[in-house]
C-alpha cells in the first residue's frame, strides 16, 4: 500500500515537471537595458477555410479617334471577314478563340447597287455601282452616273456623266489598283446681267471631256520585315472643252522609306509631264519634284527634315529649292498632339483643275504654276473620349502667281485667269483652320469644318471671288435599320468681283471698280427608307432656303429643288 502511495507520489512530480519544461520553452527572454524582466507571449495560429471565389478585372476598353487628316478621292468597296486567329494577352490568360459572329444586318450588306430618281428643274438621276464582292486575290468594280438639270434661264442647264472600271489584285510582296474612266460635265454661258437682259442673249454651251487612268504598286506591311516600305503611282489625262482647248498630261510618282532603329530615311519623287494648247498657243507645263528626309520617330514624337528640289519647264524655267521640316508632339497621349512645320512648294496650274472650279472660263488662258515660297504652320489635334475629333491649325504663307477669276472686259459672261505675281511686294494668306468630328450616339455622327483667311495681294485690290470665312457641316442620323437621314450645310462669305459698268463706253483704261457678291447658305438633307433588305426610297432636297445664289458674277444657282425615286441593291 505504501508502495503503491509512492509510485503515485513520484509520477504526479515527473508529470508537473514536464508541464513546467514545456511551459518555460514559451516564456520570451529577449531582455531590453531598461529592464531585466521576462515577458511571456501566447501565439495563436487560425486557420479559415471558405469557398473560393475568383474575381476578374474589368477589360481595358478600347478607344478609337477619327483622324481627320485623311483625305480621299476614290473611296473603294471594303468588306469586312472574321477570321479565325488567335490571340495572345500579355495578362496570363493564355489564348482566347474567337468565335465567329452572326451579322445583324445579312441581306443590307451587299456589293452591288443601282439608283434612279426625278425632280423639278427636268432632274434625271440615274446611278449604277458593281463590284465583284469578297475575294482574297482581286478586286474589281464597275460605276456609271447620270445627272442632268434645267433651270429658268435661258441656257441655264446642267449635265454631268462618269464611267469607270477599277481593279484591285493582291500580291504576297505588293499590292497593284488600277482605275480607268471618263467624266463628262455641259453647260453653257447662260450669265444673267441685269444690265443687258434686253438684248437676249443666246448663250453658247460649253462642254468638257476627261478622259483617265491611273496604276499603283505599293508594298503590302510585313511584320516581320517592316523596314523597308515604297510605292510606285502613275496617271494620265486627256481634257477638253467645246473651244479647241486641250490639255494632256502623265505623271509618274514614288516614295521609298527605310527603317534604321529609331530613325527613317527616305524619299518622294515624281515628274508631271504636261502640254496645254489653246487655240492660239502650245506651251509644255512640265514639273520634276525631290524631297529626300531624314525622320526621328518614338513613343510619342516624330520629327521629320529634309528638302524639297522642284524644277519647271515652260515658257521660262526655273528651280526652287524649299525647306522641308515638320514635328508632332504628343502632350497627352491620345488626347492631344501639338504639331508644326515649314515647307515650300510648286502647285500646278492646269486647265482642268481651273474648269473644275469654274466651269464658265474663256478661251487661250494663260498657265502659271502657283509658288509657295513658305508655308508656317502649327497646331494642335487630338481626341476628347471616343466620340469627340477635333484638329486646330494656324497658317502663314508668302505666294508667288496666284491664280485669280475675273470677268473678260469683252464678254462679262466669261472668265479671264490673272496672277498677283508676289514678287516684290509678297502676296501672303493667313489665317485658321478648324476641323471637329462628333458621335453623338451610335446612331448619331456630325462633322464640321472653318476656314478663316486673310489676304494681303501684291498688286490686285481684292481676292478675287475668294471667301475669307468658309463652313461646312454634315450630319447622318439612323432613326432604325430601315430609316436614314442625313443634312448638309455650307456658309460661304462675301466675296468681291471685278467689275467693269457693261453699259459705258470707255477708252484707255477700263475703270474698273468692286462689286461685292453677298454671303450665302447652302443647306440640304435627304431621307433614304428601306422597304426590303434590295429595295428602298429616297428622296433629297437641295438649297432649302431657296437663294439662288451666286458664287461667280452673273451665274446665279439652282433654287430650291428635290429629287426622288428608287435604289436597289443586289
Amino acid at each position: 500500500m505504501i508502495l503503491k502511495i509512492s509510485m503515485l507520489k513520484y509520477t504526479f512530480m515527473i508529470g508537473l515537471g514536464v508541464l513546467s519544461l514545456n511551459t518555460f520553452a514559451q516564456v520570451d527572454t529577449t531582455k531590453t537595458p531598461e529592464s531585466n524582466t521576462q515577458q511571456s507571449t501566447t501565439i495563436e495560429e487560425v486557420e479559415v477555410i471558405r469557398d473560393y471565389r475568383p474575381i476578374l478585372a474589368d477589360a481595358v476598353k478600347i478607344r478609337r479617334s477619327p483622324n481627320l487628316s485623311d483625305t480621299r478621292t476614290f473611296q473603294p468597296s471594303l468588306n469586312y471577314n472574321i477570321m479565325d486567329k488567335r490571340l495572345n494577352l500579355p495578362s496570363g490568360m493564355g489564348q482566347l478563340n474567337i468565335q465567329e459572329v452572326q451579322s445583324t444586318r445579312p441581306d443590307i450588306m451587299t456589293n452591288n447597287y443601282a439608283k434612279l430618281g426625278i425632280g423639278n428643274f427636268n432632274t434625271i438621276l440615274g446611278e449604277v455601282y458593281v463590284n465583284t464582292g469578297t475575294a482574297d486575290i482581286y478586286q474589281a468594280g464597275f460605276y456609271a452616273k447620270h445627272l442632268g438639270q434645267k433651270g429658268d434661264l435661258e441656257g441655264q442647264k446642267f449635265s454631268e456623266q462618269k464611267i469607270g472600271v477599277f481593279g484591285k489584285r493582291f500580291m504576297d510582296a505588293f499590292t497593284l489598283k488600277g482605275e480607268v474612266g471618263y467624266n463628262r460635265y455641259g453647260t453653257a454661258f447662260y450669265g444673267y446681267i441685269p444690265e443687258l437682259y434686253a438684248a437676249a442673249l443666246t448663250p453658247e454651251n460649253q462642254t468638257f471631256n476627261d478622259f483617265y487612268l491611273s496604276g499603283e504598286l505599293l508594298k503590302n506591311y510585313d511584320p516581320n520585315a517592316d523596314d523597308v516600305s515604297y510605292s510606285l503611282k502613275a496617271d494620265a489625262y486627256l481634257f477638253s472643252d467645246a473651244f479647241n482647248a486641250k490639255e494632256n498630261s502623265f505623271a509618274i510618282s514614288g516614295y521609298f522609306n527605310k527603317t534604321i532603329q529609331a530613325f527613317n530615311l527616305g524619299a518622294n519623287v515624281s515628274a508631271d509631264l504636261t502640254t496645254v494648247k489653246g487655240t492660239d498657243y502650245s506651251t509644255p507645263n512640265n514639273i520634276v519634284r525631290l524631297n529626300p528626309y531624314i525622320r526621328f520617330q518614338g513613343e510619342n514624337y516624330k520629327l521629320t527634315l529634309g528638302a524639297n528640289f522642284v524644277a519647271e519647264s515652260n515658257d521660262t524655267s526655273r528651280t526652287n529649292l524649299f525647306p522641308s521640316a515638320d514635328f508632332e508632339l504628343d502632350i497627352v497621349p491620345q488626347f492631344a498632339t501639338i504639331f508644326g512645320g515649314v515647307n515650300g512648294d510648286v502647285t500646278k496650274t492646269s486647265l482642268r483643275t481651273l474648269a473644275q472650279d469654274n466651269p464658265y472660263l474663256n478661251e487661250n488662258i494663260n498657265i502659271n504654276n502657283m509658288v509657295d515660297r513658305l508655308n508656317i504652320f502649327a497646331g494642335v489635334k487630338g481626341n476628347l473620349g471616343a466620340t469627340f475629333g477635333y484638329k486646330a491649325n494656324f497658317f502663314y504663307r508668302k505666294i508667288e502667281d496666284m491664280p485669280l477669276f475675273v470677268n473678260n472686259i469683252d464678254d462679262p459672261t466669261r472668265f479671264d485667269v490673272i496672277y498677283d505675281p508676289g514678287t516684290e511686294d509678297a502676296t501672303t494668306i493667313s489665317g485658321f483652320e478648324g476641323e471637329i468630328n462628333v458621335r453623338v450616339s451610335q446612331t448619331v455622327n456630325i462633322g464640321g469644318k472653318l476656314n478663316i483667311s486673310d489676304y494681303k495681294l501684291s498688286t490686285e485690290d481684292e481676292p478675287w471671288f475668294m471667301p475669307t470665312v468658309r463652313i461646312s457641316s454634315d450630319a447622318r442620323i439612323n432613326i432604325s435599320e430601315k430609316l436614314f437621314l442625313t443634312g448638309e450645310v455650307f456658309f460661304n462669305g462675301e466675296t468681291s468681283a471685278r467689275y467693269l459698268d457693261p453699259l459705258i463706253d470707255f477708252g484707255g483704261e477700263p475703270p474698273f471698280s468692286v462689286r461685292k457678291i453677298p454671303a450665302f447658305v447652302n443647306l440640304n438633307a435627304g431621307a433614304e427608307y428601306r422597304i426590303t433588305n434590295q429595295f428602298g426610297i429616297f428622296v433629297q432636297a437641295n438649297n432649302l432656303v431657296n437663294d439662288a445664289y451666286e458664287k461667280y458674277l452673273y451665274y446665279p444657282h439652282l433654287g430650291f429643288n428635290i429629287i426622288g425615286g428608287l435604289n436597289y441593291s443586289f
